[in-house]
């Protein structure tokens, strides 16, 4: 087996399923196979998941093996289950702080086990283990790429909801230096997050100037997946003083086109005499188009302005110097602290976290 491409399968595969996890999408899957996945998933012998995991990636890389035989010496179809879980499967549960095995998940069963009926009577949870065994035997004849991929991204998706269920620390830092904050602020850009990790970035920035200047403002931001018409909101972040708009502010990853801009002035700017707006974009700058149009817009008394949200954040960082960025960790800490805050994105946080360091 390849255990490197078994790895990036898994990252590749799950990275997808948290996506839609956070997005409020559930995976495509034959609902045949719903009331097996619901069985193996409140079962409380957790290495039946774990089992199916290893067995899942072990499928999708080499069909010529076997899935039943996870013992190396069981024949020439039989495939090494131990390594596979020790070197990609428990090393992935553990990393992306899903609930799991301490131990190999083998380890649940007698030595030289099939996973076939024989195994059936010396196991505690048998209704759980014969769910296990539906789903090993439909992977088994399961040639076609596209479903044995969609099977995987399905039980990633149950495995991160699980996750979401649970309690998730998350790893405290007291300093970063600016270089540290300049990957940290890409990773989390980077992540999938439908668009929130973004916003929490800008958000704790606001509320450190806020603090930092002893300013009169009020920030309001709009929670994930909700959209800005039926909330009111002129934006993602809205700056109040009293109750005038000082300042919104578009934060986006997608690229700025002057079709997006004429939609965003006509809906926000206009009907709220909003003078001054502001998009924070990721990697992709503005069309020129969209410049042109901004430009219309400033000579009838509407600042529309474009920043890159990475680049004005580490500036701000170095400019307000220690103490602010003391307070932009503890208002970032605030914020993912909050309980409406998936866990996925905590468990990013985290691992993120262990990289920078």
């Amino acid at each position: 087996m390849d255990y490197s491409q078994a790895r990036k399968t898994l990252n590749d595969a799950f990275s997808k399923a948290e996506a839609k996890l956070v997005s409020g999408i559930v995976p495509a899957i034959d609902v045949d196979l719903l009331k097996h996945y619901d069985a193996i998933f409140s079962s409380r012998t957790q290495s039946y998941r774990e089992v199916l995991l290893g067995c899942t990636l072990a499928r999708m890389i080499a069909k010529s093996i076997d899935i039943h035989l996870p013992y190396v010496s069981q024949g020439d179809a039989a495939f090494n289950a131990r390594d596979l879980d020790e070197k990609v499967v428990n090393p992935f549960l553990h990393s992306k702080r899903i609930p799991s095995s301490k131990g190999p998940y083998l380890s649940t069963f007698r030595r030289q086990v099939k996973f076939d009926q024989s195994t059936r009577d010396g196991l505690r949870d048998k209704q759980g283990y014969d769910s296990l065994l539906f789903l090993i035997d439909y992977l088994a004849q399961t040639n076609d790429d596209a479903e044995l991929q969609s099977f995987l991204e399905y039980l990633l998706y149950k495995l991160a909801e699980l996750r979401e269920a649970s309690e998730i620390a998350l790893i405290r830092i007291q300093r970063f230096r600016l270089e540290q904050y300049k990957r940290l602020i890409s990773e989390l850009m980077a992540a999938s997050s439908g668009g929130l990790f973004p916003v929490l970035l800008v958000v704790s920035m606001f509320m450190t100037i806020k603090e930092f200047f002893e300013i009169d403002w009020r920030i309001e931001w709009q929670p994930i997946n909700v959209a800005d018409a039926p909330s009111g909101a002129s934006g993602d972040v809205t700056i109040y003083n009293g109750e005038i708009i000082i300042l919104s502010i578009e934060v986006t990853q997608r690229q700025v086109d002057r079709a997006r801009l004429i939609s965003i002035f006509n809906t926000k700017v206009a009907p709220r005499g909003i003078e001054d707006y502001l998009f924070l974009v990721g990697a992709l700058e503005p069309t020129e188009e969209a410049r042109r149009q901004a430009n219309r817009y400033f000579a009838q008394g509407h600042e529309v302005n474009f920043a890159q949200l990475g680049a004005w954040i580490t500036m701000m960082l170095a400019t307000l110097g220690k103490r602010g960025r003391d307070l932009f960790n503890k208002n970032l800490m605030t914020l993912l602290d909050r309980p409406e805050i998936p866990k996925a994105m905590r468990a990013t946080w985290n691992e993120v976290i262990e990289q920078l360091f």
